[in-house]
Parts: structure tokens; C-alpha cells; sequence
């Protein structure tokens, strides 16, 4: 690739920023855009009147991009959540690495790269790309201790900057788990695997088996229902609420319909002593315990309690009486409670050939790309393509189309891992998202940087691909090969990837089809597209993609790395802007994707050593290669002292602090109170089928009616109560767009 092919994807890339980013501060002014772009707090802003020819409304604006800037980190907690907060950390620290790394690669190393061979250099703009990499360095140089010591500079940033980050997130764990007090998920376990017994239904073995030998700690327990089994138990439930509804001897029912059977509290109603009602409540019960599965939540008294049962193994069968931390009540995904425990490793193994299959299917079109990128080889092999020799022709389909091919292909990756992670049984929602996040990261490092890298080396001569079959010792010396010539694609992948991905995001085209398919087809002008949970599965592998990318190729292909500093500038607004306006928080995992980005950070830390270290040796010096290998032992240490400081941590929560949080609760009085709030916090059929019920959102004060949002059936957009405290900037914002001027 030449240079002038990057300066072509660059200037389209850049041109299609700016026109997205100019169409979303006209379109977020627009009313009937309110619902798409400021979904999270609508139904707290009263909205004014406005002027419809007022030309405000259509004049671009970067109001959004300050009202991003000056949000502080405690306010992207509160509306966003520790996830969210840990999100934008991540773009932080990225940032903070590759403008440390930029200092140095550009103004140190791309000179030595591009004058390192005596060769005359004319014509700027055709020059090829690998004039600029570490290709172009003459073997045995002596400015190669110069790219050693950049190398090592990078390193020890990245490691002292993780460090902190690591220690400070860990501390806002630790608040998140002190400040959330009341949460019933730490009283709270669940119970799996129960054993069948036909003498007695699980309600009583779960209730003997607790009692017996957990009996100064047990509180109650509420069973699990097959899930097939919802709209028979509704309209079981809807005719005993009408039995007793009947009765004039007692008062109406108070709590939700669900209440009264399925979730442990207790009503007047069920209490009756009524005949009539003695009997319906009987077959009621009895068509309950029919549909009871194998699993149970479990209450204790005390916090600590409830962590030390989750973490003992209750029986000397493994796979009878499985405990774990029940998931906060918003969090569970009732879906897979009732999937049988034995099965539940059948389902894993299948998952994990499943996705190892869905890897080596998307070689295809990573081969695709490569043959784009490679077009001078491919016309070589077919001379059918020297028909295409036109100069634009030429920068178009090598500079941007394969960019853009890998990254259409690549939207097809999310929903399938998120079905695989849906399949292996996770029992939050939460813990599904964070699952499909590993395998999309896992997926991404293989097919976006190895098959990239090495099918552009096997472009060269498929002998490559069977020696490197015959021996996989040489990867290493494979991959410090191919990468600084592949490294010009991944250049362009930054900029279509990164930046027309951000613009999507701000854009948010699925939510302006939906706005626009309800109100001109459908006639409805009072619908809203929903409110939706952060996409981490999808927006972290791809941060933590491209910071990989910038760890590999920076000392080899420093012109990667302006683009990705822009890249990461433009994150940390967009994406502060859209926790601020358009995705609310239902759940969380209290920061357990740092452990991700810690992960994936010292991967590409160590891949950057080894392939330096390669490419040192193919340069054959000496110096350079025998200086990276303490540094590839000192990052590993490095790793291992984090694993043991702060991974702990994250894993479970600490009992010191447990138990301080029950003697404060307990010598304060709010333990009873703090009681019966656990024991009626989880509604299975209710919270697992609002996506399909609707929950109703406050009403707009100017309309006087209760709006209900239509979601999709897709877990990531749920229509739960939004948050009752929403941004104040925001609100204002918006009021200030409708307000006539």
C-alpha cells in the first residue's frame, strides 16, 4: 500500500466523521428525536413548546461535546454505574499510553524507520507504507537500540499506568459493595441440583435440608418455576386473584398479582381461614409444586452467611445442592435457572466447538480482506485483476474496501456469541453480557490480528502456511515477518473500524429507523424506541482490539498511532455522551470488566515484547533482542503480583467487610426491616417476562397519560423504571432546545 492510499481512507473516513457528527447535534434538537436520543431520562424532562421555524434547531452545534467534557466521574457513577465509570477509565488509560508512545515513535523511531536504508526517496505521496516501518531498517543497524529502548519506555508506562488504575477501581469496588447496603443479593444464594425425592416436593427438601444444617442462619426460601410454564401459572394466578378478590370477608390484595403465590411474601388473602378459599388456595399450591424445578433462592439472616454457604460444597456429590450468590433481582435471567445442573457442562463443552467452528468459518472473508490489501501479489497469481490499473481504482480497493469488508462481516459476530454465551447456562444477564464480551475479544485478537497476519504472509507463498504447519515454533519468527508489512492494513482498520464506528454509535440508526417506521408507517407519534443497557459485549473488544493493535505495531508502524490517539479523543466524548443520555442501567457487574482489560493489556504488552524481540533477530541484533527478554519476565511478574493483590477482590466479596455491614445493620435495628425486603425482592415471572408485559414509565407531565415503552424482545433492551435521578445538564439541555425563542 502506498501512501497515498491512506491519505485516500483517511479523507473519506474523516469526511464521514464530520458529516455524522454535524447530522447528530441537528437531529438531537429535533422533538420527535427525543425518544432515540435522549431515551434514558424522558420520561423525567418536561418538555416546552417550541418554535417550528426556529433555525436553532438546524444549525449544528458542539453543545453535546461540552456538556460530555465537564461531566465529572461521580456523576458517569451515579447515572451509568461502576461498569461505566470503568469504561471510560479504559479510554482514559489508553489514551494516556499511546500519547506517551506517540512522543517517542513519531519524532524518534519513524525517522530511523524511513531514512534506514540509502535509498533516494522521491515522490511523497507514492511512497510505499513499509518505507515508514521497521522493515526498512538494514540489518545490524545500531539505531536499533533506539526501538529497544522506545519499547521498553512503552512497557514500563503501560505497567505503572494499569497499576494505578487497577488500585483505584479496586477502591471504588469496595465502595460499591459498602454503599449498597440493602441489596438482597447478599442475603441471598441459589440453589441448584436439589435432589428429587417422591415422598416430598423440593419445596420441603429445600426447607428440611436448610433447616437441619443451617438452621441459626436460614431465613426463608422461594422456589423456581419452569419458565414454559408463565402464561399457564398467570392465568392460574389471575383466577385465584379473582376468588379471593370476591371475598367480602377480606381486603383487596396490595401487592403485585404474582405476590400472593410466587415470591415468598406473605398477604391477609393467603391466610384466610374461608373454606372456599381454604380450597382454592390448596389446588392452587398443588399446581405450583407440579411446575417446581430443581432450584430454589435461598435467604439467610446475616451477609456473611449467605457468602459462606454460596462458597462451602453442601454434599459429597458435587453436582447435588450447587450454590451460588443469587444475582441482584434486575440481573437474574430467569431463562436458565430451571436448565438441569448435569447438564450444564454438556452445554459448555458444546458452546466452545461451537465457537471454534464459528472462528474458522470467518477465515474466509479475513482471507478476503488480505487479498485486497495484497492487490500487487493477487495480480501476480490472476491476471484477470491487471484490469485494474487505474490509480484511484487501486488506492480505493487497497486503502478503505477492505476495512469496510472485515468490519460488515464483523457485525455478525456479537449476536451469535451472545446466543453461545446464552446457551451455557449463565443465570444473570450480566454475567451472559460479560461472557459474550471474552468470546467477541477472543474472537477479535484471533481473526483481526493472527489470521490477518498470517494469511498476508501465506499471500506470499502458501509454502509458508505448511512449514508453518510442519512447525510452530517459527510463529514467532512468522508473525515479526508479516506484521510490519501488515501493519499498513491495520492502520486502515483503525480508521474504519474506529472512527465511522463512533460515528455510528453517536448516530444510532437502528433507534431513527424504528422513530421513523412508527410515526410515518404505523401513524403511532407516541412511541418510544426504548431504553437500552450499554452494549459492553460489543464497544470494550473493540477498545481493547485497537489498544493491541497500537501495542504491536507502535515501534514497528508508528504512523498507526495519530489516528489512534484521534480515535480514543473521540471515544471519550462519544461514549460519555451516550452513558450521560441514551443507555440506562438495570444492572451491573460492579466492575468485573477491568479484570478484561487488565487481561487483554498484559497479553498485548507481552505479544509486543515477543514479536520486538523476533524482529530484532531477523535484524540480527544482538544487543536489542538479548535486552527484551528481561523485560518480557519482569511484565509476567508483573501480572502475577496483580493477580494476587487485586484479583481476590473481584472474585468474591471480602467477609471482614460483610460482616461489619451486619453488626452496623443489626445494632442500628434495620435488619428486620432489611428482612422482609429480601424475602420479597425476587419476582420470577415478573421480572422475567416486563420485556413482554411493559412496565409503565412515569407520566410526561404536559400529557397526563402514562407512557409505556414497546421494546424489542433483545435482552439488552429492557423497559424497566428509569433511573429516578436523571442528569440535571441533561434535563436542562433539552428543555432549552424546546423552548421558544
Amino acid at each position: 500500500m502506498i501512501l497515498s492510499a491512506l491519505l485516500t481512507s483517511a479523507g473519506i473516513n474523516t469526511v464521514v466523521c464530520l458529516v455524522c457528527f454535524g447530522l447528530y447535534s441537528i437531529l438531537r434538537k429535533q422533538p420527535s428525536l427525543v425518544d432515540v436520543y435522549f431515551s434514558q431520562n424522558l420520561a423525567h424532562v418536561r418538555l416546552k413548546r417550541y418554535d417550528p421555524f426556529c433555525l436553532e434547531r438546524f444549525v449544528p452545534s458542539p453543545s453535546w461535546i461540552v456538556k460530555a467534557w465537564e461531566t465529572s466521574d461521580e456523576e458517569i457513577t451515579s447515572i451509568g454505574g461502576l461498569d461505566a465509570l470503568v469504561f471510560v477509565r479504559t479510554i482514559v488509560f489508553s489514551l494516556r499510553v499511546f500519547s506517551i508512545a506517540a512522543i517517542m515513535c513519531i519524532f524518534v523511531v519513524l525517522p530511523l524507520n524511513y531514512f534506514g536504508q540509502e535509498v533516494e526517496h522521491t515522490h511523497f505521496r507514492a511512497e510505499s507504507l513499509e518505507h515508514f516501518t521497521i522493515d526498512n531498517v538494514k540489518e545490524g543497524s545500531e539505531w536499533l537500540w533506539v526501538h529497544c529502548l522506545t519499547l521498553y519506555i512503552i512497557s514500563c508506562s503501560a505497567c505503572i499506568l494499569l497499576y494505578v488504575e487497577f488500585e483505584n477501581i479496586t477502591t471504588m469496588r469496595l465502595g460499591y459493595i459498602t454503599s449498597s447496603a440493602s441489596n438482597p443479593s447478599y442475603f441471598t444464594i441459589l440453589v441448584r441440583g436439589i435432589p428429587h425425592s417422591p415422598e416430598e416436593s423440593y419445596s420441603d427438601t429445600v426447607a428440611k435440608f436448610f433447616t437441619n444444617y443451617y438452621a441459626p442462619s436460614y431465613l426463608s426460601h422461594q422456589m423456581l418455576y419452569r419458565s414454559g410454564s408463565v402464561q399457564k401459572l398467570v392465568t392460574d394466578s389471575e383466577k385465584m386473584y379473582m376468588i379471593l378478590k370476591s371475598s367480602a370477608k377480606e381486603k383487596h390484595c396490595e401487592s403485585s398479582l404474582f405476590r400472593c403465590g410466587l415470591c415468598g411474601a406473605s398477604s391477609p388473602l393467603m391466610l384466610s381461614t374461608d373454606p372456599e378459599l381454604q380450597r382454592a388456595r390448596s389446588g392452587y399450591s398443588s399446581e405450583l409444586r407440579k411446575k417446581e424445578c430443581a432450584a430454589a433462592l435461598v435467604f439467610f439472616k446475616t451477609r456473611y452467611a449467605a457468602l459462606v454457604a454460596s462458597q462451602g460444597l453442601q454434599s459429597p456429590n458435587p453436582m447435588l445442592w450447587a450454590t451460588d450468590l443469587a444475582p441482584e433481582p434486575e440481573d437474574m435471567y430467569w431463562a436458565n435457572i430451571c436448565v438441569p445442573y448435569k447438564l450444564h457442562w454438556i452445554r459448555k463443552i458444546a458452546m466452545h466447538v461451537a465457537s471454534v467452528c464459528f472462528v474458522i468459518f470467518f477465515l474466509v472473508p479475513v482471507s478476503v480482506t488480505q487479498g485486497l490489501v495484497h492487490l500487487d501479489k493477487l495480480q501476480k497469481t490472476f491476471p484477470s485483476l491487471r484490469l485494474m490499473q487505474r490509480r484511484y481504482i487501486v488506492q480505493l480497493v487497497t486503502g478503505y474496501l477492505p476495512s469496510v469488508v472485515l468490519v460488515l462481516f464483523s457485525y455478525l459476530v456479537p449476536p451469535i456469541m451472545m446466543f453461545f454465551s446464552t446457551m451455557e447456562c449463565y443465570i444473570s444477564r450480566s454475567g451472559r453480557k460479560k461472557s459474550a464480551c471474552y468470546k467477541i475479544m477472543y474472537f477479535m485478537i484471533w481473526n483481526a490480528f493472527f489470521a490477518q497476519t498470517i494469511s498476508g504472509s501465506v499471500i506470499d507463498g502458501w509454502s509458508a502456511l505448511g512449514h508453518l504447519g510442519k512447525n510452530l515454533k517459527d510463529i514467532p519468527n512468522l508473525l515479526a515477518t508479516a506484521l510490519p508489512s501488515t501493519a499498513t492494513f491495520f492502520i486502515t482498520y483503525v480508521l474504519t473500524s474506529g472512527w465511522v464506528t463512533l460515528s455510528t454509535e453517536l448516530m444510532q440508526p437502528f433507534g431513527l429507523l424504528y422513530n421513523f417506521v412508527y410515526r410515518t408507517f404505523l401513524k403511532n407519534k407516541d412511541s418510544s424506541y426504548g431504553t437500552m443497557t450499554f452494549p459492553y459485549h460489543t464497544e470494550l473488544p473493540r477498545i481493547l482490539l485497537l489498544g493491541l493493535l497500537g501495542f504491536t505495531c507502535s515501534i514497528l508502524a508508528p504512523l498507526i498511532l495519530p489516528p489512534l490517539i484521534i480515535y480514543f479523543c473521540l471515544a471519550y466524548l462519544v461514549y460519555r455522551n451516550q452513558i450521560l443520555n441514551v443507555y440506562s442501567t438495570q444492572y451491573q457487574t460492579g466492575g468485573l470488566y477491568w479484570l478484561l482489560v487488565h487481561n487483554v493489556t498484559i497479553f498485548s504488552l507481552v505479544l509486543m515484547q515477543i514479536i520486538a524481540l523476533g524482529v530484532f533477530g531477523l535484524k540480527k541484533s544482538t544487543v536489542a533482542s538479548s535486552s527484551t527478554i528481561p523485560l518480557v519476565i519482569c511484565t509476567l511478574l508483573f501480572n502475577q503480583y496483580c493477580r494476587q493483590r487485586f484479583h481476590p477482590l473481584f472474585m468474591n466479596n471480602p467477609a471482614q467487610v460483610l460482616v461489619d455491614m451486619d453488626r452496623q445493620d443489626e445494632e442500628s435495628g434495620r435488619m428486620k426491616e432489611i428482612h422482609r425486603k429480601v424475602i420479597s425482592a425476587y419476582c420470577q415471572f415478573n421480572g422475567g417476562n416486563s420485556f413482554k408485559l411493559g412496565n409503565p414509565v412515569p407520566p410526561n407531565p404536559n400529557e397526563g397519560e402514562t407512557r409505556v415503552l414497546q421494546p424489542t424482545s433483545e435482552d439488552d433492551i429492557n423497559p424497566a423504571p428509569l433511573p429516578t435521578r436523571p442528569s440535571q445538564h441533561t434535563s436542562l439541555e433539552i428543555e432549552e432546545l424546546h423552548q421558544p425563542k
